[in-house]
């Protein structure tokens, strides 16, 4: 069977390993005689599962012991609700980042529940960069902070994590998470969609710092209000129980390889390879500004763009898929998350040269 290059920003490829793991264990995971898919999630031998993937997650990102780590559902968009019924307790007030598509729809949804301010856009700039945050207009009476890491549809990221000082850092990490080392002190709560760096959608990670946990606004439903779920290790409902399975042998591969050290190595590899690729040439050029440049997600046009639809077509015919880019913005993106092997960025290169020699 032949295997393809998926370049989608979500869902993602998994690792080949991972897959492979899983078909074997499929009909009968570890000798029970059952799949995980389904099994109790109140069985030991799950509860055992979804142990080892906590621990697993925790030594990737050495979380403090003072975090809890939740396995949720809903997706980041579920998350936008959420951290903001369960932080906006205190002053009701919180400050936002602007940086693309999914940090101003966090903000749509967060202005329902608090009053909001956006302490720095680059919207003007057709979110082509990361705006600097100025420290005026930052409120240290807000209940947090809210950033998105990696932006996917315009392909930047942070390089610098804001200061808050004692206000809590929030952040979407949905397309960037496991990519490389991160402090997980200096912020509240991180969470991520699961189908990026981590398992099939369906699963939600969150990171919580424990004195964050317990202050929901009234209104704040129970499946919504983190305390529900911290109090019951995630088991409160039936959780996405095949996913987390998946999540834990993807946060094995990773530790198996040598950690995130490793695992950013190879991501800074990968992209400069591309990025490269796309500066040398004539008939490509990159969206993003140089220095906010993302790691997982390459976006970039054709300087005659009506060859963008030919390039997308002959690409799928080698094997290269979904490199359209997303609808809102048009040209092309290589979503080059973790488990796009260096080879696969190699073949979209080399297909990338040929294109233009025959058509640029």
């Amino acid at each position: 069977m032949r295997r393809v290059y998926n370049f989608s920003a979500g869902p993602s490829m998994l690792p080949e390993g991972v897959l492979k793991r899983a078909q074997e264990e499929l009909r009968d995971y570890r000798g029970t005689g059952i799949s995980v898919m389904e099994m109790s999630h109140r069985s030991p031998e799950f509860i055992a599962t979804a142990e080892r993937a906590e621990a697993a997650l925790r030594e990737l990102l050495a979380i403090p012991d003072n975090y809890h780590v939740l396995f949720l559902q809903g997706g980041a968009s579920s998350q936008f609700a959420m951290a903001a019924m369960n932080l906006l307790g205190g002053s009701g007030k919180a400050d936002y980042v602007k940086s693309g598509h999914f940090a101003a729809r966090a903000i749509e949804e967060a202005e329902k529940y608090g009053r909001i301010s956006v302490v720095a856009s680059s919207e003007g700039q057709n979110f082509s960069e990361i705006p600097e945050i100025p420290k005026a207009n930052m409120d240290p009476d807000a209940d947090y902070l809210h950033f998105t890491m990696n932006n996917t549809i315009y392909g930047t990221r942070f390089t610098r994590i804001p200061q808050t000082g004692f206000v809590p850092l929030v952040s979407d990490v949905s397309s960037c998470i496991l990519s490389e080392p991160m402090d997980v002190g200096r912020f509240g709560l991180l969470y991520a969609g699961a189908q990026k760096n981590v398992a099939p959608a369906g699963l939600t990670l969150v990171v919580i710092r424990e004195d964050l946990v317990g202050g929901a606004l009234p209104i704040t439903p129970t499946m919504f209000d983190y305390a529900t779920h911290v109090g019951k290790k995630s088991m409160y409902n039936t959780p996405p129980c095949y996913n987390i399975y998946i999540a834990g042998l993807v946060f094995e591969w990773i530790l198996e390889m040598g950690g995130l050290e490793e695992m950013a190595e190879r991501n800074r590899k990968k992209a400069e390879m591309l990025y490269g690729c796309i500066d040398a040439s004539r008939l490509y050029r990159g969206t993003a500004k140089a220095a906010d440049r993302s790691i997982m997600n390459v976006t970039f046009v054709l300087r005659r763009e009506e060859l963008t639809g030919e390039f997308v077509e002959r690409a799928a015919m080698e094997g290269l898929l979904t490199l359209k880019g997303h609808r809102s913005v048009g040209g092309l993106r290589a979503s080059i998350y973790n488990a796009v092997p260096l080879e696969g960025v190699k073949a979209l290169v080399d297909f990338m040269e040929k294109f233009e020699k025959e058509r640029g």
